[in-house]
């Protein structure tokens, strides 16, 4: 983690603009009283004051010095081991409420038209209807993408294209998708240099894009794939609400599938891959298959990057990359 990298790490982990704001401050300036604070920031002490007892209650600030008014910064493991798990919770509870959010539209669903919210596309009409929608995105994609594919896995010049006008892709990657090297060559490469953000977990709770905040498609999942093709059309509605809050949960909890501005530019291409392959938790089988080296030309590759990172194990290499903003 590097010291520029700071305020988004700490927002991932649930702090508020103004919160992080008081706590680098602090950080940069050593033990200080509530009013040196505040005027460092260009705030009075009643406007900053809220912020501080709350890091104070979460563990990262404590009152210190003769008087007991010096704030000072306290050793953060166990603070952010806790935000980390009320992120964690968090996630949980957004799956929850998607589940029974779906679960009350079906209690409601016989005194409501369900044209209006809910429509279910089968056969061969999905292709077409997926390709539609999606040219039609205005601002913003967001996405859980795991096989199978209604698409067929091919590539997605439409989504390159959106990018280039301007459309905001977020995808959280499942790794059997990653795993695929086909598919990781033709789609999720030439997605993520457009200008995809991409995340990868080890699997995605439902296969779903939802575009703009305003229209969802749910896909069914690979074994109901087999017995029932068809693709789930959610309207505004608290289903669709629902399912953009799983989404950004998950997001928050997924790892970034490229890599930072901040990594060294000698690094070369495929040893950039090789960092960037290492993050989404596929085996080493896998890296070089879709790098498409052997096993011996990988092992080269890892040797030299640990090499520049000073790191002796490929945890040591993580933790430099994190550390570096690498990822």
């Amino acid at each position: 983690m590097s010291i520029d990298s700071l305020p988004d790490d700490l927002r991932r982990l649930g702090l508020a603009s103004r919160e992080i704001e008081v706590y680098s401050a602090v950080l940069d300036t050593g033990p200080s009283d509530l009013d040196d604070v505040a005027g460092l920031l260009g705030h009075s002490a009643e406007d900053v004051r809220v912020e501080v007892e709350h890091l104070v209650r979460q563990g990262l600030l404590a009152y210190s010095g003769r008087d007991g008014r010096e704030l000072a910064p306290v050793e953060p493991n166990i603070a952010l081991q806790q935000l980390a798990a009320a992120r964690s919770a968090e996630l949980q509870r957004s799956h929850v409420a998607a589940l029974n959010a779906y679960r009350a539209y079906r209690r409601s669903v016989s005194q409501q038209p369900t044209g209006e919210l809910l429509e279910v596309v089968t056969g061969a009409s999905i292709i077409d209807r997926v390709w539609h929608i999606e040219e039609s995105a205005e601002s913003q994609v967001l996405r859980f993408d795991s096989p199978p594919y209604h698409t067929h896995a091919v590539p997605n010049p439409v989504e390159v294209a959106n990018l280039e006008r301007g459309v905001d892709y977020r995808v959280v990657y499942s790794r059997s998708a990653v795993q695929n090297s086909s598919y990781y060559a033709g789609n999720i490469r030439p997605c993520i240099a457009a200008g995809e953000q991409a995340r990868v977990l080890p699997s995605v709770p439902v296969k779903l894009t939802v575009y703009d905040r305003r229209l969802a498609l749910v896909s069914m999942s690979s074994v109901e794939a087999e017995v029932n093709d068809s693709l789930l059309l959610v309207r505004p509605s608290s289903l669709l609400s629902a399912l953009t809050g799983l989404f950004e949960a998950s997001w928050r909890a997924a790892l970034p599938m490229h890599l930072d501005k901040a990594v060294p530019p000698a690094l070369s291409p495929v040893n950039r891959r090789v960092l960037e392959l290492l993050s989404t938790g596929v085996s080493d089988d896998t890296i070089a298959e879709l790098l498409g080296i052997s096993r011996r030309t990988l092992s080269r590759h890892l040797e030299q990057l640990t090499t520049r990172a000073g790191a002796l194990t490929r945890f040591q290499l993580a933790l430099h990359a994190a550390r570096e903003g690498w990822i």
